[in-house]
């Protein structure tokens, strides 16, 4: 338990933030609080204020426990190989899911600071992470472009890897630009696009490569 503490002691701290912030400000929140807001950034959803504790569960939490659980099932023991890398990629996610956390509680006690641009921008950092440590993964079953043809050939897997790599990357400095100079319906439609690019283009690309290689 003590390796695990001073191994993970940032990741620990990130992912108590939002639990701390939330517990400070939580008396003097009213019983309903905005919980869901529109691509214009306005709010279409009033719940309780006890439904925010569900935020950082979600986010930084739930993604800390997964991930730290999957070197251990990962039967080809793959991303135990990456070492430092895989733990600088949880690093990452806990961090940028750890500050959605904090700015959805943060507007949800403050409504008119709702900022439809910050959430795109902390999405386009998101993509930009995950890009760049796309081309480091190891084939596994958990983590990465798991498609039959990934999985069935490594050199599917590290050139797909290298595609999406590319093009997560690309997508996050592209969303982060247009957060800046489009309408928030704008840049949420943009986010919906890209987001659907970066799931399903790598998935055609590993079975047109497969094919090809086949």
């Amino acid at each position: 338990m003590k390796n695990l503490i001073k191994k993970d002691f940032l990741n620990l701290v990130m992912v108590a933030l939002p639990f701390i912030y939330l517990g400070i400000i939580y008396g003097g929140l009213p019983a309903e609080v905005p919980v869901h807001w529109n691509g214009n950034g306005e709010i279409d959803r009033m719940g309780s204020k006890v439904e925010l504790w569900i935020i950082p569960f979600l986010l930084p939490l739930l993604t800390y426990i997964i991930l730290s659980a999957v070197p251990a099932l990962d039967p080809k023991k793959k991303l135990r190989k990456m070492g430092g890398k895989y733990q600088s990629l949880k690093t990452m996610l806990v961090a940028l899911l750890s500050m959605m956390a904090l700015y959805i509680i943060y507007v949800a006690k403050n409504p008119e600071m709702m900022r439809t641009s910050v959430v795109v921008i902390l999405i386009g950092l998101l993509f930009m992470g995950l890009g760049n440590f796309f081309k480091t993964i190891q084939p596994n079953y958990f983590v990465g472009i798991k498609t039959p043809w990934t999985l069935e050939n490594e050199t599917v897997w590290k050139r797909t890897h290298q595609f999406a790599g590319m093009l997560w990357l690309g997508g996050g400095i592209i969303l982060i630009i247009a957060s800046m100079l489009l309408s928030s319906m704008a840049s949420a439609i943009l986010l919906l696009i890209i987001a659907l690019a970066a799931g399903l283009l790598p998935v055609w690309y590993s079975w047109s490569l497969f094919k090809k290689i086949g």
